[in-house]
């Protein structure tokens, strides 16, 4: 019913650094060849922490978007966009929260950690408590089957998919649903379909939660589905009807293993970072005066790379021979620090060539990142206003 899809967008707090392509910006560009992906600019989202100052947001935004292309996010195999510039992401949003009940906003984990995190700030507000809602309306208007996360945002995804189980149930309506279903049912296969049947029967008779987990986990598994059948068994299984939004599925990324220069997670803010377009003569200079091992006073002190955040670098940019090199160097005192950062060093150089050399025409034309987006935009719009379509008519607000 629905095509695989992949959505997924980051806030404009900044200049991109190397944390970011290694923690999501190459995955980015690994599932754009395998799917249809759109990633958008989350400027809504960055004013939930920075609405008293937004001053940054508009020249973030188009940074962090040539910084997207620097990487190799491809505009003619993905949909990049800003998520401003499709209004109709707010109207889901106010729909949604309509009939999303208030618990399950306060109990999202990063609600709380992020009020005790960011302490300076006065996050007491609507939009800061409801924008797991707004996160939840950026990915069902566009009926995404997969969100890349890392596991802090598992949560996230859990919500998203009870929210639209929920709208689902509340105002399906699909002509023909129960034959539809029956008809998917057949297609489990025999044993499949005869377990789902007797697994409905306990759950919606007995109310067993445990035999709605196993059908649940039944179905993710049953890869021969199509996207459509797979959401409408789901709904037949709760005695839901109409899929109108999809249930999205955490796609788990690979945590970036890139610390900052103080071993710290890599941030700005820390101000520990290597931009994604940093200057060479800048990287040499951030990298040569990273702390080492605090036991390595002299030259000839010995060391422990396991104490030492260079040696964190070498796990990301360094071959096996480099980095048998660097363990046996530092542990005998047979090469300096220096000698043992400039490694690293050519390869964040080397990293970066291609990234300086694909920003320079869109820094030379701004113009060319703008019709991009522009592009992004509509074609974003257009999927979002399809899914509007279906949701103000399940909702009785398409006065035609």
């Amino acid at each position: 019913m629905y095509p695989d899809r992949v959505v997924s967008g980051m806030r404009p707090t900044g200049s991109m650094h190397l944390g970011h392509y290694h923690g999501a910006l190459k995955n980015w560009i690994k599932m754009q060849t395998e799917l249809p992906c759109l990633f958008f600019v989350a400027d809504w989202h960055a004013l939930t922490t920075h609405y008293d100052d937004p001053s940054v947001i508009e020249r973030s935004t188009w940074d962090m978007v040539i910084d997207w292309l620097a990487a190799g996010i491809d505009p003619s195999q993905s949909t990049i966009f800003i998520q401003s510039r499709v209004p109709e992401h707010a109207e889901l949003h106010l729909l949604l929260s309509m009939a999303t009940p208030l618990g399950w906003l306060e109990r999202v984990p990063t609600y709380k950690d992020q009020i005790d995190n960011l302490a300076n700030k006065d996050l007491a507000t609507y939009g800061f408590l409801g924008y797991p809602l707004l996160q939840a309306a950026d990915v069902l208007i566009y009926r995404a089957s997969q969100v890349p996360v890392g596991e802090d945002q598992v949560p996230h995804i859990e919500m998203m998919r009870e929210i639209a189980r929920r709208f689902n149930h509340l105002y399906g309506k699909e002509k023909g649903f129960e034959e539809k279903a029956q008809d998917a049912v057949k297609k489990l296969g025999s044993k499949r379909a005869k377990l789902y049947n007797e697994l409905r029967t306990e759950y919606q008779q007995d109310g067993k939660e445990e035999a709605l987990e196993q059908a649940k986990a039944m179905l993710d598994d049953a890869q021969s589905l199509s996207m459509g059948d797979r959401e409408r068994l789901f709904g037949y299984l709760e005695g839901s009807r109409k899929l109108i939004l999809v249930e999205p599925h955490a796609r788990l990324t690979e945590a970036s293993r890139l610390p900052g220069l103080d071993g710290r997670k890599m941030s700005k803010s820390y101000g520990n970072s290597i931009a994604l377009r940093e200057d060479k003569d800048a990287v040499s200079k951030k990298i040569k005066t990273m702390p080492t091992d605090p036991a390595r006073v002299r030259r000839t002190d010995a060391g422990d790379p396991a104490r030492c955040p260079v040696w964190q670098f070498h796990q990301v940019y360094s071959d096996q021979a480099t980095q048998e090199w660097v363990v046996k160097g530092c542990k005998s005192a047979g090469i300096g620090c220096i000698e043992c950062k400039q490694p690293v060093i050519d390869a964040i150089v080397k990293e970066q060539e291609p990234m300086h050399e694909r920003a320079q025409p869109y820094l030379d034309d701004p113009s060319l990142v703008r019709a991009i987006v522009a592009d992004g935009n509509d074609a974003a719009r257009k999927l979002a206003l399809e899914t509007m379509r279906d949701v103000r008519e399940a909702m009785g607000l398409a006065y035609t």
